[in-house]
């Protein structure tokens, strides 16, 4: 027996329990979904299993031992069925008082200790939110603690350790509580993926990313920390949990599924309520840190692998990720006050060399690389400065930033008062944000994940966008780059030939939707009530019906930020570890401020100091593409490497997924009830639109979709003739170069249209060779179908031969006229300042005019400027 392989301890005088010497396979990875809690006098064991009960792991907690200690002893052994109900027989026999089942869950969380003895958090309920790559993603439902003690009394209730119970249960984990038994939600699908594959191939791990867990969205982190040190199998039997948002749906193409799935990871490191955190910590950990991801796959083959490539090949899982966080000073706000419903903002510390925010930003470098753009989005102009104040000082500490970093690294900072634009007549919000959601695209790309390193495209850089709250505003604002980026994504996954979307189509409407849920639970952990402020608000759409709702929900935030915000706070200090109970210390309920137990870092303290100029780690501004050796040639020995598994690989979560020798109805699979773009359907549907079940197809042609198009158009002329002088030396396979992408396609299909074009004028010219050689031909020989205009009436023709002759010639005429127009409209289409958006009183009247043109704007021709050619041979044709 290996020296780690310890026979599970029985009771004196029990006989050893019998363990297999021939099942102790460590490279095999046992995946325990099941835990049941047996407890005697002297010992607690958990008896964990495989989801079909089949295999089992037994885990001792010795309860002789002091209150304040954890004796924790594991086998790593595995038992079959039989063998763990001998086990169960044999302690039954020898225990005093027998062997009592105290409870069955479905995950471990960790221990915590108030006063007393030590507690197991366990989850007892949960349900499937989301599936990845097969792999279910569930929600917490319910939970309950359990103590670890021989002797324990339920605490009396005005003692100290009730109330840190009354505390603990004020953190609710049945409410944003997320876990996976074999997907690692606190790292993105990017890192997750590339991790695997590099593994794979026998690549070395690397310092700058995580070979486990991320510790920041590890939201219980420090109920782990009593056993770290003395156990080295944790994450075998506990689950990491992270606290947020996540949801999922299908957007339906013609029976073809894509799944998108948005994640949102809340940083446990400065966490807390809305007035009570604000701004940044000294280990540069800003307040209400949200890392929102976005993953849009093709479950054409649902595994990450690919069958023909090898594992983690699969090219149909795209991502892209988005960040939030409060403005990185040391301000805030003092909620207390009653009578006022906006506090007034101070400044507290004033660091000339913004340490703080260096270490927050330095931070960012790692996680995402290069480049970091900043959205600003608070208010520019205020009658009494209340954001004004953190306004003028943010932009000099970024100025003070990029005076020192490298030309390429520098922080790309934006600042737009959303606000006083969405109040304005004469501003479009969503025109600026999906302008600058599409210079954000451009500089960071997405994830898209490749057959191999060298077809996988990464995302570089990250759009850190904020508010004063990082609320209502910052959530609008990261819809918008999410809309964009959807489109970006199904254009890469090859579902759409052009990364434009309408607004109002189903696709779009259901982001919409998951979106409003991500800011609304967003809101609700920080601010203590839902979004005041929708997209809806700033699309300008049903506002007099929004104003009340709005109202209610300010008012359901001014009282929480009044009355309920310390009581949230103590639970998370709690719960989080901030807060540690010793003999002699202040309890956690008679503190005045929890400052210092967020800054833990005293003022004398001789740690090493950064340097004030080069405030950044060299290490993390090299290029995620140089730390995953992307450049690596993965096709010589690609067969092998595809047949040979690497070490540690499992795949038995599909058993999970496949249930195996178990009967599924249906409607109780998770995917089959999952939101669609199919519910957008409706039976009561005129007949065009029951037919066009497209969920790209706009149900409304509003005035949005008409100016984003002609913005889109503009983008792509100027693109065009960029494109036109550096084409030959971009990289095609290049996420970042989507825009030449996109291009290029429709340079492909305009030649492929000119060609059909120019045979159909041959055909015209042959016919009318054939006149001449006393042929008769029919009217609709004359003008073929592509030359046709329905707004052209079609020319007359005469019984003599000359006249038809010439009817040939007038015919073409026409028709060149018509391309020429056409082009011309085009033009003028593409160089016009844009509309303001109509007023209320002819608002019907210009949309419907706006929606005709918009349509015939769609149905020109797309004309580049090479094409010139081919119109002047035609005219030298009908010469």
């Amino acid at each position: 027996m290996d020296k780690d392989q310890v026979q599970v301890p029985l009771e004196a005088p029990a006989p050893p329990v019998p363990i297999l010497q021939n099942a102790s396979n460590k490279s095999r990875k046992l995946i325990l979904q099941k835990y049941t809690i047996y407890e005697t006098s002297t010992r607690v064991y958990i008896v964990g299993s495989n989801g079909r009960e089949t295999m089992f792991r037994v885990l001792e907690i010795d309860l002789t031992t002091p209150k304040e200690e954890l004796s924790i002893v594991e086998d790593n052994v595995f038992f079959t069925r039989k063998e763990i109900m001998d086990v169960l027989s044999k302690l039954e026999e020898t225990s005093e008082e027998g062997l009592m089942k105290r409870l069955t869950g479905f995950g471990l969380l960790g221990f915590i200790r108030f006063t007393d003895c030590y507690y197991l958090c366990v989850v007892t309920k949960r349900s499937p939110i989301a599936i990845l790559g097969g792999h279910y993603i569930y929600h917490i439902d319910d939970t309950e603690l359990i103590p670890i003690s021989n002797n324990y009394r339920k605490p009396d209730n005005y003692s100290e350790e009730a109330r840190f119970l009354a505390t603990f249960a004020n953190l609710d984990l049945s409410k944003t509580f997320y876990f996976s038994y074999t997907y690692d939600l606190t790292n993105t699908l990017q890192r997750n993926i590339l991790r695997e594959k590099r593994k794979a191939y026998g690549f070395p791990s690397n310092g700058k990313f995580h070979d486990q867990y991320n510790e920041m969205f590890i939201w219980n982190s420090s109920l782990l920390k009593p056993i770290m040190q003395t156990y080295d199998r944790i994450y075998d039997w506990f689950q990491p949990i992270i606290h947020g948002f996540i949801d999922q749906a299908n957007v339906s193409i013609f029976d073809k599924k894509i799944y998108i799935t948005v994640i949102a990871r809340r940083s446990h490191h400065f966490a807390g309520a809305r007035f009570l955190k604000r701004g940044v910590n000294n280990q540069g950990n800003v307040a209400n840190e949200v890392e929102t991801e976005q993953i849009v796959s093709d479950l054409l083959t649902t595994s990450f692998h690919d069958s023909k490539m090898g594992f983690y090949n699969n090219p149909r899982y795209t991502s892209y990720v988005q960040h939030r966080g409060s403005i990185p000073l040391f301000w805030s706000q003092e909620g207390t006050n009653l009578k006022l419903a906006k506090p007034p903002i101070e400044i507290d510390i004033v660091d000339p060399f913004y340490s703080s925010a260096a270490l927050h930003f330095d931070d960012l470098f790692k996680r995402y690389d290069c480049p970091i753009l900043i959205l600003n989005l608070i208010k520019v102009k205020e009658r009494n400065p209340r954001e004004t104040k953190l306004l003028k000082e943010f932009e000099e500490c970024i100025n003070y930033l990029n005076k020192f970093l490298p030309e390429d690294n520098k922080l790309n900072y934006t600042s737009w008062d959303m606000s006083r634009a969405s109040k304005s007549d004469g501003q479009d919000v969503i025109e600026f944000l999906e302008t600058y959601a599409d210079q954000t695209l451009q500089k960071t790309g997405i994830f898209h994940n490749g057959s191999n390193f060298k077809g996988t495209n990464l995302q570089e850089g990250i759009c850190r966008t904020n508010c004063i709250d990082c609320l209502d505003r910052t959530n609008a604002a990261q819809f918008v780059i999410g809309k964009k980026a959807l489109g970006y994504q199904l254009f890469a996954l090859g579902i759409i030939d052009d990364v434009f979307i309408d607004y109002d189509s189903d696709v779009v409407n259901i982001l919409t939707e998951m979106f409003h849920d991500h800011g609304d639970t967003i809101a609700l952990q920080y601010g203590g009530s839902h979004l005041v402020n929708t997209m809806e608000t700033y699309r300008k759409i049903n506002q007099w019906s929004s104003h009340s709702r709005d109202m209610i929900e300010s008012i359901k935030r001014f009282y929480s930020n009044s009355f309920i915000d310390a009581q949230r706070q103590e639970a998370i200090n709690l719960f989080l570890g901030n807060y540690v109970w010793e003999k002699g210390k202040p309890m956690l309920w008679d503190l005045n401020t929890d400052y210092y137990l967020h800054n833990i870092q005293s003022l004398t303290s001789h740690k090493f100091k950064r340097s004030y100029t080069h405030w950044w780690t060299d290490s993390n501004l090299i290029k995620f593409n140089e730390y995953y050796d992307l450049k690596f040639d993965d096709n010589d020995n690609e067969d092998e490497e595809r047949l040979e598994p690497y070490q540690g690989f499992f795949d038995n979560y599909w058993n999970e997924y496949y249930v195996p020798r178990k009967l599924t109805f249906f409607e109780k699979l998770f995917e089959i009830n999952m939101n669609s773009t199919l519910r957008y359907i409706s039976p009561s549907q005129n007949l065009e639109e029951a037919f066009n079940i497209s969920p790209f197809k706009s149900r409304k042609q509003t005035s949005i979709n008409y100016k984003l198009k002609k913005l889109e158009l503009q983008r792509r002329k100027r693109a065009n003739l960029k494109n036109n002088d550096d084409s030959d030396g971009k990289n095609l396979n290049s996420s970042k170069n989507l825009e030449f992408l996109v291009t290029r396609q429709q340079l492909n299909e305009l030649s492929l249209s000119s060609n059909k074009f120019k045979k159909e004028i041959e055909i015209t010219k042959a016919k009318e060779q054939d006149y001449i050689f006393g042929n008769i031909l029919t009217q609709e020989d004359y003008i073929t179908p592509s030359l046709t205009n329905s707004s052209i009436s079609t020319p007359s023709f005469q019984s003599t031969a000359d006249d038809n002759k010439n009817g040939i010639y007038d015919s073409i005429n026409q028709n060149i006229e018509v391309s020429f127009s056409n082009l011309k409209i085009y033009s003028e289409s593409c160089n016009q300042e844009l509309n303001v958006l109509p007023t209320s009183n002819n608002k019907k009247e210009i949309e419907t005019k706006e929606s005709l043109e918009y349509n015939n704007l769609l149905n020109l021709p797309k004309i580049n400027s090479k094409d010139y050619e081919f119109y002047e041979s035609m005219i030298n044709l009908q010469q």
